[in-house]
């Protein structure tokens, strides 16, 4: 492949195609979580600076291609992608995964914010937090009835009334149900990611009949070409590449 691809990741579906493509690409992390060491590609780590700093980065490297395949909640990324493809000229490709859909025994409560959700959360005492790191600026407010367990990418010391687990996906069923059933959570809270790898907790809180908060999905920008799925991206790549 010739053009030269810059690829906004810290997906699985990012890696995956990270490993797929050549020299001429270049892997971008945010910084958060483990840095793959095994890549053919170049990996870059860190920010560029905004949609200012990125559309300098892709005029002096001479890319031809961005892909964003960023999580869906990362929202200023994708409009800083946006933004510096409207720059340079460059196209801008997104993978805009599905979220997860519910079933008609499911019990999930969408919330807009880290207030709504505070507020949806009184009834119950032991949540399970699987919505990322902004929880950890919050154990200082756990009110007195409730119990936390954070779980995010990297462990670190909690206070009294809260456990957080550092691990990463992909989580197996039984690993899930076992989790669940040392923690005795009451209530799961998680972002609308709509990854496959990360889906089984709430096939276990199915089961346990266990309701969902939901922090609503983030609007993303318009892009050069959209993706539902990565095979199709992959395709797609392999005709312009």
């Amino acid at each position: 492949m010739s053009a030269r691809v810059l690829l906004l990741g810290g997906t699985t579906e990012a890696l995956r195609l990270a490993r797929r493509l050549g020299l001429e690409t270049v892997y971008s992390l945010a910084g958060l979580g483990r840095v793959p060491d095994d890549l053919p590609c170049r990996v870059r780590v860190g920010g560029f600076g905004g949609a200012e700093g990125l559309a300098a980065f892709i005029a002096r490297e001479g890319i031809e291609l961005l892909l964003d395949l960023t999580h869906p909640y990362a929202a200023q990324i994708s409009h800083n992608a946006a933004r510096a493809a409207e720059i340079t000229g460059v196209p801008c490709w997104a993978l805009r995964r599905p979220g997860w859909q519910p079933g008609a025994d499911d019990d999930w409560r969408e919330v807009d914010d880290w207030d709504a959700l505070t507020r949806a959360l009184v009834p119950f005492e032991r949540p399970f937090f699987t919505s990322g790191r902004e929880p950890l600026a919050h154990l200082h407010e756990i009110p007195e009835h409730q119990h936390w367990t954070v779980r995010c990418l990297q462990a670190e010391p909690a206070p009294l009334r809260a456990e957080v687990i550092g691990a990463r996906g992909p989580f197996s069923l039984d690993e899930e149900r076992a989790l669940f059933a040392r923690l005795r959570c009451d209530v799961l809270v998680s972002k609308n990611s709509g990854s496959a790898s990360t889906e089984p907790k709430l096939q276990v809180a199915r089961e346990l009949g266990l309701p969902v908060l939901l922090l609503r999905r983030p609007e993303l920008p318009m892009v050069a070409r959209e993706f539902a799925e990565s095979e199709s991206l992959w395709e797609a790549l392999q005709q312009r590449l």
